[in-house]
């Protein structure tokens, strides 16, 4: 007997920003990177929800992560819960210069447009921080797919995450910067 593994609702989707850690073991990490560079760091990790970042810079810690809206996660320095429906742009300014900047877009797409976009994304892959192709229980239809594309420099790092829902032809698309 096999166990499918399935990806929640695109629509149950939220979005966490956290002015410290959380701990990893609250949900499954799939794939995972490390960015360093001389006044950051950054970890990448790629769940079933979508993804985690969470960026460190002199003593200040900032997490943002996708989790499903029944996912229990703490509320301690919890700074924006969202919703992803639609386009939203939001930005958090830090004491010490930390600047964290992010645009994120669920888009729902026509399904021939999906295939095309999903394609696009599987080729990019090769050129992705972190990248995981999750399972399908259909060898017919395509597989959810999460990558992360970086753009580090020596006071920013910025982050394009993508998403794929193939169920609903949903795309997950953000875009973080941490501004030094």
């Amino acid at each position: 007997m096999s166990v499918g593994f399935v990806r929640p609702n695109s629509s149950q989707l939220m979005l966490h920003v956290y002015g410290r850690s959380v701990h990893p073991e609250l949900f499954r990490t799939f794939a995972e990177t490390e960015i360093a560079a001389d006044q950051y760091a950054a970890t990448l990790r790629i769940s079933d929800t979508g993804h985690s970042i969470t960026f460190r810079y002199k003593g200040h810690t900032v997490t943002e992560l996708t989790a499903s809206r029944d996912q229990l996660l703490p509320q301690k320095k919890r700074l924006l819960e969202k919703s992803l429906r639609g386009c939203r742009d939001e930005t958090v300014q830090f004491d010490g210069g930390l600047r964290y900047s992010l645009s994120y877009q669920m888009e729902r797409l026509e399904p021939i447009v999906f295939l095309n976009f999903h394609e696009e994304l599987s080729a990019d892959c090769k050129r992705a921080a972190v990248h995981y192709r999750f399972p399908t229980e259909n060898r017919l239809s395509p597989e959810p797919l999460s990558l992360l594309r970086t753009d580090s420099g020596p006071r920013s790092l910025l982050i394009h995450a993508f998403h794929t829902f193939p169920e609903s032809c949903s795309v997950l698309k953000t875009q973080s910067l941490f501004e030094l």
